[in-house]
């Protein structure tokens, strides 16, 4: 049986004595509660920040206004300036973010439901990665969330 990508990205992390921090938006607080649901996870996880809204985005993580005024809450842009904010805001070694659209609506044109963007942040790379899915709002949000443990677990050396 496949171990879950949280616990392979959660050994990774704990190997590396490397910590942890997140900003999410479309996941709600789903990847920080897999990332939570390991056992130890306390030995990495720092901590994490759901920031839904525009001002959230700004205030809490250091999205500029003018990132999301000129490429909006969904883009490459911002996702990298979410996950470099959590790792600011928690003095970590890797911030990841994820920002989507989960649906059913909030579609916008070249960025339907299901479409979503997770970054990482570290001090020597910054990785930024679109997906689109098909789900409904729980499926997508679980899909974020797994692309999101993926793009972590890779860049910690790991295949997923």
């Amino acid at each position: 049986m496949r171990k879950a990508l949280e616990i392979l990205a959660g050994n990774a992390l704990r190997e590396r004595g490397w910590t942890l921090a997140l900003g999410e938006s479309c996941t709600g607080g789903l990847l920080s509660h897999r990332i939570t649901n390991v056992p130890g996870s306390s030995a990495y996880f720092q901590g994490g920040i759901v920031a839904y809204a525009y001002p959230a985005k700004e205030n809490l993580l250091g999205v500029r206004h003018s990132t999301l005024t000129t490429y909006g809450a969904v883009s490459r842009q911002t996702a990298l300036e979410m996950a470099n904010g959590a790792r600011s805001a928690f003095d970590t070694d890797i911030g990841l973010s994820v920002t989507g659209i989960a649906g059913p609506g909030g579609a916008q044109p070249k960025k339907p439901v299901g479409y979503a963007w997770v970054a990482i942040s570290t001090a020597d790379v910054e990785i930024a990665e679109d997906h689109t899915f098909k789900g409904n709002r729980l499926e997508n949000k679980s899909d974020f969330a797994d692309a999101a443990l993926r793009l972590l677990f890779r860049t910690l050396g790991g295949e997923a």
